[in-house]
């Protein structure tokens, strides 16, 4: 992630997109852009502006393949004894709370939002995609996603469709299995991990009992230690420049315990408000929160939580980022 002054575009500061919603309309502008742009800019429209749709229906093809489905949509059923309020949710089989947290002063201030989820059941929390569509480029405003899936809680995703590579389950369903970074998965059984994606595959992990996966990272703490060498990390090396350093807004996962987790988004690029945090900074405080493992997601503009209709924190380009993706719980969970 580079800062605002930097002028190469990273993975959080990507080619501004235009959104489309008629697909004929989209076509035929790649087409009229493809022959009077030079080879280098079709490309880089093609692989970064243009969106390319795989699956229409994603909520179809999750309920044909995804083989628990059923269960998360069971238990959402299930909850009894709902209450919301501005800062927390409860319901017989889970509990948000929201907390907003602010330390150091003037130039030195950071701030962020902690959302402390536990569940009884690891398929309450859920991914989505923009406009219930996979593929690349697809993006809408994180909470659009969220409200299209009747969320009470979301947090921005990866942003899978900005790359190709990765292990990718969503939901139960394998959608990528190129494994080339650090990820982290969800099980079903309420277990988090943090592990080297070239050491595995996506059916091992699913045969295993995975739920959800997200690969962007690093990775920020396994058995509760600070990793080494994250500020040197880079997400992205095969187009531009993709550093990911320095004080920036993050958006970071962590679980606690079985079935409990911590969801964090840190505000940044704001004087005397948040001046965003490093890799490090950011590592600290999920240990500080209790995390036994953690991981770090799209950050930049993409950083946002979004709860009860809302979202909640300061994103840095002056509201939301169009992204891929989310991580959300569905209200009546």
């Amino acid at each position: 992630m580079t800062s605002k002054h930097e002028a190469a575009p990273d993975a959080t500061e990507r080619p501004a997109k235009k959104k489309h919603t008629r697909r004929n309309i989209l076509l035929g502008g790649a087409a009229v852009l493809g022959l009077t742009a030079t080879g280098t800019s079709a490309w880089a429209l093609n692989r970064f502006v243009i969106d390319h749709t795989e699956i229409s229906d994603v909520a179809a093809y999750e309920a044909a393949n995804s083989s628990v489905q059923s269960t998360a949509q069971a238990t959402a059923a299930a909850a009894t004894d709902i209450e919301v309020t501005d800062t927390s949710y409860s319901s017989s089989n889970t509990t948000i709370t929201i907390e907003q947290v602010s330390t150091g002063s003037g130039s030195d201030t950071i701030t962020y939002f902690t959302a402390d989820i536990t569940v009884s059941d690891a398929t309450t929390v859920r991914s989505a995609f923009a406009n219930n569509e996979y593929g690349t480029n697809i993006t809408a405003k994180p909470s659009e996603i969220a409200s299209e899936h009747d969320a009470v809680f979301a947090i921005n995703g990866d942003y899978y469709g900005f790359r190709t590579d990765g292990i990718l389950i969503r939901n139960g369903v394998i959608y990528r299995d190129s494994g080339v970074r650090d990820g982290i998965v969800f099980y079903t059984d309420g277990r988090v991990e943090v592990y080297d994606e070239t050491t595995t595959d996506a059916q091992t992990l699913l045969d295993a009992g995975a739920w959800n996966t997200c690969s962007f990272g690093p990775a920020l703490l396994q058995g509760g230690e600070i990793l080494s060498g994250i500020d040197d990390v880079e997400v992205d090396t095969n187009v531009g420049n993709h550093s990911i350093q320095g004080e920036q807004p993050r958006t970071a996962v962590g679980v606690i315990d079985t079935n409990h987790y911590m969801f964090v988004v840190v505000d940044g690029r704001e004087e005397g408000y948040s001046r965003g945090v490093t890799m490090t900074e950011l590592a600290q405080i999920m240990k500080d929160l209790g995390c036994q493992a953690a991981y770090n997601l799209d950050g930049g503009g993409s950083s946002a939580m979004y709860f009860n209709g809302s979202i909640i924190n300061q994103p840095s380009n002056g509201g939301e980022r169009d992204t891929s993706d989310i991580l959300y719980i569905a209200n009546g969970a």
